[in-house]
């Protein structure tokens, strides 16, 4: 590989010269400048990005921590934290915990090592306080994703409460009185929200959320799946007419349940999701869901923190994003 001395010695002129020229850090006459242009592209001689880096004290590498990238909603995060660093000239160092705490100690000192300059983490089933202490410890600028205000950290979630509203009104405009939650973890700060908003609208409805039709999660298909079952197998007065699950993941195993129990969506009982994964479209039959804008969070969170790095622009203490509707067939209306 040619090294700038080659290229120096080719241009006939000073190391010094070769660097101004390429870092464009001093004016060098056109004639001579060109002349390193044409020593460089012949040479093929590429910088070290690693000691540009060093030099400059500036990787241009995003570190991003997850819990689980297998499940759709966090790959669509990241695919649009990662389109956003690439359309701004950074690349993306991604590590997937999954929930493991020597993981996730280790990746962090693998990410301090490669000199990031900055981290998101995408906090999922994670203590509401790891955040804070993975900043601590990464020592660069952080940023949660899909996380309560944490002191020293900023964060980008959407508006869960509002998202919970949404869904308690559609449902309870269409007539069902006994609406059951498939819920998340009771630590994860969005499943609240959630919970919070679908009361709130259901009081507003003059109607009340039956403790005992609130059944708790941990947001994936099999838990779904589980829980539909369980609400299924109670007698038919205490059966839920509508069921409201906390994401979309959750959604699915409960349409599964209601195959299994050989009833019809949306004939036999609603189902509606959260999140508006891509694949929500696709399920039998498709799932009304509230969309919170997966890949926008992820582009949002990229630029918000790649501002901070470039300008000084203040990080967001809390960027909540407004979720909406998205009516589709497996929600009907109460008999």
């Amino acid at each position: 590989m040619a090294t700038i001395k080659d290229v120096a010695r080719a241009a006939e002129v000073s190391v010094t010269t070769v660097s101004h020229v390429i870092n464009g850090t001093r004016f060098v006459a056109p004639e001579t400048a060109e002349r390193v242009r044409e020593a460089v592209d012949r040479l093929g001689y590429a910088p070290s990005g690693v000691a540009r880096a060093l030099k400059a004290n500036r990787t241009h590498t995003i570190g991003m921590m997850v819990t689980n990238s297998t499940n759709p909603f966090f790959a669509e995060v990241i695919q649009g934290v990662e389109s956003a660093c690439f359309a701004r000239g950074y690349s993306l160092m991604l590590c997937n915990s999954e929930d493991d705490p020597d993981k996730q100690h280790a990746y962090l000192a693998a990410l301090r090592m490669k000199r990031i300059d900055a981290l998101v983490v995408m906090t999922g089933n994670m203590d509401p306080a790891a955040p804070a202490e993975f900043a601590e410890a990464a020592d660069v600028p952080t940023l949660a994703l899909d996380a309560e205000e944490t002191p020293g950290v900023s964060a980008v979630a959407d508006d869960s409460y509002a998202g919970g509203l949404l869904a308690g009104k559609y449902l309870a405009s269409h007539g069902f009185s006994r609406i059951a939650c498939i819920t998340g973890p009771e630590r994860h700060p969005r499943s609240a929200e959630r919970l919070a908003g679908v009361r709130a609208a259901l009081d507003a409805a003059g109607m009340d959320l039956d403790p005992d039709l609130i059944v708790p999660g941990d947001l994936t298909v099999a838990s779904g799946q589980a829980a539909m079952t369980a609400l299924l197998d109670r007698p038919a007065p205490r059966r839920p007419q509508a069921v409201f699950c906390f994401n979309d993941m959750s959604a699915m195993g409960a349409l599964c349940a209601a195959g299994e129990a050989g009833l019809s969506v949306p004939g036999d009982v609603s189902v509606m999701g959260y999140d508006d994964i891509e694949l929500a479209a696709y399920m039998s039959p498709p799932l009304t869901t509230i969309r919170q804008g997966t890949r926008e969070l992820g582009t949002r969170a990229a630029d918000a923190i790649i501002n901070h790095l470039e300008s000084a622009a203040a990080l967001p203490r809390v960027l909540k994003l407004m979720p909406r509707l998205v009516e589709r067939a497996s929600v009907g209306r109460a008999g």
